[in-house]
Formats: structure tokens, sequence, C-alpha cells
């Protein structure tokens, strides 16, 4: 299949400052994902490309844009409140671009935990559900469920796509979060998978058959989504 093109866009986080964007609207889109990068990568990142384009092909719209820190190369990331403003500012764009989709956000790792916490703080206006590729549940060798606080004041579905190697999500912190959720949680786990999905030799795959795995349980809930 013929790869959707991405457009370019300019979106508007305050007077007089912007980031980039870049939305892939391919024929037919069911719905539009807000797709926030994580902390060391920008929306440019292979994996951000691989996961966009292979949304496309399975009929979901995304806008992936970048993060006021990446925009400006900077290693540090925004404090929360400055990237919850560009979470907003970017939900605002992909209802302006695709009006007649209904949008799911979420993102990579920092950009989902980004966009969790903006939900949680106040309603992303016309977001349906939010969709965690790696939710970052604490840092690495340090575990604690902390971060998942704020989960609990969140009104829609959410999906949590993990790899059961993540080191940022040990699974017996994860699993009584998603299950405290209830039914407006679902855990979707990737077997032999770590947090950015990639697996070893020995799982007898490869990275290209569990991010198949990952973008089917990720339509396949957006359709759940859509139908109601």
């Amino acid at each position: 299949m013929k790869a959707a093109a991405a457009q370019s866009l300019q979106i508007e986080i305050a007077p007089e400052a912007a980031v980039s964007a870049l939305l892939i609207h391919p024929p037919q889109a069911r719905a539009c994902y807000v797709f926030a990068h994580g902390a060391g990568a920008g929306m440019a990142h292979a994996s951000m490309a691989t996961i966009a384009a292979g949304l496309a092909d399975r009929g979901i719209a995304t806008l992936r844009y970048q993060f006021p820190y990446m925009e400006k190369a900077s290693k540090r990331p925004d404090s929360p409140a400055v990237a919850h403003g560009a979470v907003r500012a970017a939900v605002r764009e992909a209802a302006r671009c695709c009006p007649k989709l209904p949008l799911i956000a979420g993102g990579k790792s920092f950009g989902g935990r980004m966009t969790s916490q903006a939900q949680a703080i106040d309603a992303l206006p016309g977001v349906r559900g939010l969709a965690f590729l790696g939710f970052p549940l604490h840092p690495a060798g340090k575990p604690a469920s902390d971060r998942a606080k704020h989960l609990g004041e969140i009104r829609i579905p959410m999906l949590f796509l993990q790899g059961t190697r993540d080191a940022l999500a040990e699974l017996d912190l994860l699993e009584p979060v998603v299950k405290h959720l209830g039914k407006l949680a679902r855990l979707h786990l990737v077997k032999e998978a770590d947090h950015s999905f990639h697996v070893l030799t020995r799982s007898g795959r490869n990275d290209r058959e569990v991010m198949a795995e990952v973008l089917d349980a990720f339509a396949a809930w957006t359709d759940n989504i859509i139908a109601g």
C-alpha cells in the first residue's frame, strides 16, 4: 500500500510561539490520533513515523507534534504546564484539520503521560479516548505507582499498550493500576516487548510483527470507541 503523505503544519501554542506538526490524513479515515512524542525523540523519529504510517494503513489519521523543548532542540523536557498547553493546542488543531473525525489523544511514554495529565485537569474538547504507547509508570529501576494517581480523574476510555519487559512499568504495579480504573481502562500486553516495543531474537518474533500487533490492537480499540 502506498504510504500516505505527511502534511507539515505549525501549531500556535501561545502568542508568538508555535511548534511544528505533521498530519497524515488517509482517505476514508475514521478517527484521528493526536500523537505526542516521548521525552528523548521528536515527532520525526523513525518509530513515530512507523506508527503513524501503520495507523494510516488502518484508516486512522494522526497529528504528530513537537513539544516546545524539542522544537528548540533542548534535552530538558518542558514543565507540565507548558507540555499540557501544547497538548491542548494540538487537540484544537486536530479538530480544525479533521472536523468530522472522532479524536483519540495520547502518545509514546512522556507524551502519553502529559496528555493524560492534561485530560485529568480539564477534559480535552472532543477527545473520545486516550491511548498510551508505553505508559511510563515510573523511572527505570525505581518502581512506584505515584505517576498513576491522576488517572483516576479521567472519565473517558484508556488503552494501555505495554511490553511485558517494559522497565518503566513493572507489571506487578501496572496491572493493579489498570484494574483499579475499572471498565474505562484496557491493558494490552505485548509479550517479550520492552518500552520501545523491541523484542529479543529468542522471542521468536521480530519488531515488525510486534508493531503490527500493537497497531491492530489500537485500531480494534478505536473502533469500539467510535461505536460507543
